[in-house]
């Protein structure tokens, strides 16, 4: 049976993915009490990144534009959903999304990373309606794991 969020979630046109394989030690998320902890999630699609690099808007070889970038973080925003629903089992118990933390592997002088993260936050709003605003904190860095152009992790309250 499919709960309503997955439901959203098909109707919107995504399906939710396996969960993303630890790519250090550590483990996807982690439930203490009423909160979920999302470790940081890569945009990985079937098991590999879809693009390696930096962010930039000044549009050179191997640079890669904010929107692909933005399309990027909704990726690591429905990984993180898939990661909350192993610790969980139903996404419907999720009471609100308090916290995404998004880190984009910027070129120097990049200052978009807000407009890269609001793909995250975007999404989670069309999936999710008012429990999906959240408290959020976007971070250019020079580089993420495996090349990785966009990180999100995120702190979610759930039903008790």
């Amino acid at each position: 049976m499919t709960g309503r969020i997955e439901a959203r979630l098909i109707e919107l046109g995504y399906v939710l993915p396996q969960v993303a394989a630890p790519v250090a030690a550590y483990v996807p998320a982690v439930l203490d009490g009423d909160r979920v902890y999302v470790s940081g999630q890569l945009p990985m699609v079937d098991g590999a990144l879809p693009l390696t690099g930096r962010v930039g808007s000044g549009g050179g070889e191997g640079l890669i534009s904010p929107a692909e970038a933005n399309g990027l973080a909704r990726v690591c925003a429905l990984n993180a959903l898939a990661a909350v629903r192993s610790v969980i089992g139903d996404l419907d118990q999720i009471r609100r999304i308090v916290k995404v933390v998004g880190f984009v592997a910027s070129e120097p002088g990049f200052t978009g990373q807000p407009l890269v993260i609001n793909g995250a936050s975007e999404f989670l709003g069309e999936v999710f309606g008012p429990v999906g605003q959240h408290a959020r904190s976007a971070v250019g860095v020079v580089a993420l794991p495996l090349g990785a152009p966009v990180e999100v992790e995120m702190v979610l309250a759930i039903n008790s």
